[in-house]
């Protein structure tokens, strides 16, 4: 048991949960559109994403970025840079305007962590811009790149889905972000620090309501999409709503980031079988 519940934990520190959950939602944007997922594309953006977030946990705390003493973190440290390679692998199969958008978000990402003057602050550190930044950048790799992998026009319905995935990953930050409340450094200026839990709370189901509303200003609705949109709001609104369980060990850290996945696999199954 202990052997199973060390790997369990790599499996959540190494960022592998999350980045199975960003796949999950560009598979759901390959279901949206109507189009066949590349096993190139969403092996970048499953490598792609365990770089990235592995460098921006640990790699701002690490000397220079790079020179890690914790040996647990060390481990990681390999994994992300075995990672990096796999990235760079699938990276190079695809068109070069997928490298154009990677090259953006990328940037983006590095700001996130890496300043881009000496003396001047991270994204990170700006009050209040971490979820934004976050929100977008996951916004593109899984709905901006997908449709640039399959040639398809960035039309009304692209921006949409486009804010709707932004809408999306905001309201799922928000149970880390009251779950973090207590540890967080006050010049962060999170929105539990700034608006408090109960206010932060129903900002999450004013931007739930709005992302399952948006689907009906589309051009082009999957048949599926009304109906599983309102089972994954109403699944949203309870999780913003769980008080007590947002301070359990695995609910948000487990739970909360395998919802898209849930969301995807319900897309896959009822399309294949029903």
């Amino acid at each position: 048991m202990k052997t199973l519940k060390a790997l369990f934990d790599f499996y959540l520190d190494a960022s592998i949960h999350v980045a199975l959950s960003v796949l999950a939602m560009a598979g759901v944007t390959f279901h949206l559109f109507d189009t066949f997922s590349d096993l190139d594309l969403l092996g970048f953006i499953f490598f792609s994403v365990i770089v990235c977030y592995n460098f921006i946990k640990y790699g701002v705390e690490a000397y220079k970025y790079l020179i890690v003493s914790n040996a647990y973190h060390k481990t990681i440290q390999l994994f992300s840079f075995a990672s990096f390679g796999g990235a760079l692998y699938f990276l190079v199969q695809l068109d070069a305007q997928i490298w154009w958008g990677t090259l953006i978000l990328g940037y983006l990402s590095a700001l996130y962590a890496v300043p881009l003057l000496p003396r001047a602050k991270n994204l990170r550190n700006l009050a209040g811009l971490k979820i934004y930044i976050v929100a977008f950048v996951w916004a593109g790799f899984t709905v901006l790149l997908p449709l640039l992998d399959a040639g398809l026009p960035l039309n009304w319905d692209f921006w949409i889905t486009f804010i709707q995935r932004f809408l999306l990953v905001l309201v799922l930050i928000l149970p880390f972000e009251i779950r973090d409340l207590q540890w967080d450094d006050k010049s962060l200026r999170t929105l539990p620090q700034v608006l408090g839990i109960k206010s932060t709370q129903r900002l999450g189901v004013v931007l739930t309501v709005l992302f399952f509303s948006l689907t009906f200003l589309k051009d082009d609705i999957h048949p599926l999409e009304i109906g599983l949109r309102l089972l994954l709001a109403l699944v949203l609104i309870t999780v913003l709503l769980a008080n007590k369980k947002m301070q359990t060990r695995y609910f948000v850290s487990f739970w909360v980031e395998a919802i898209p996945i849930f969301w995807f696999l319900l897309f896959w199954g009822i399309e294949r079988y029903v």
